[in-house]
């Protein structure tokens, strides 16, 4: 089983940054892809982000295109997500998790955790 911890959120103005980070911890060895899902107030859980497990591939929400990017760190068993430009519309709750990377999305097999808030307001 694989335990995944997101950290890095937090509020910043239109147009700012801020990198989020996913730390994986015990089955390390049956991870796959890794992405990044979010869910903004009254939304339902969408796709932002993946990631194969070599970093060749990645694969992002047309939403997100050319400002977010994904990466990742398999030495130090964690996935990051570069948030460049933030909107108010990418105020959500950003979550990652593992899983297989299927139609240029990512199908989620682990379990969801806790999260970490992103709030882009002026």
């Amino acid at each position: 089983q694989v335990q995944l911890v997101e950290s890095g959120g937090g509020s910043v103005q239109p147009g700012g940054s801020l990198r989020l980070s996913c730390a994986a911890s015990g089955s390390i060895f049956s991870i796959n892809a890794m992405g990044w899902y979010r869910v903004a107030p009254g939304k339902e859980r969408r796709f932002v982000a993946a990631i194969s497990w070599s970093g060749g591939n990645t694969n992002y929400a047309d939403s997100v295109k050319g400002r977010f990017t994904i990466s990742r760190d398999n030495a130090k068993n964690t996935m990051y997500l570069q948030m460049n430009s933030l909107k108010p519309e990418d105020t959500a709750v950003y979550y990652c998790n593992t899983g297989v990377i299927v139609g240029g999305t990512l199908l989620p097999v682990g379990s969801w955790g806790q999260g970490t808030q992103v709030t882009v307001s002026s």
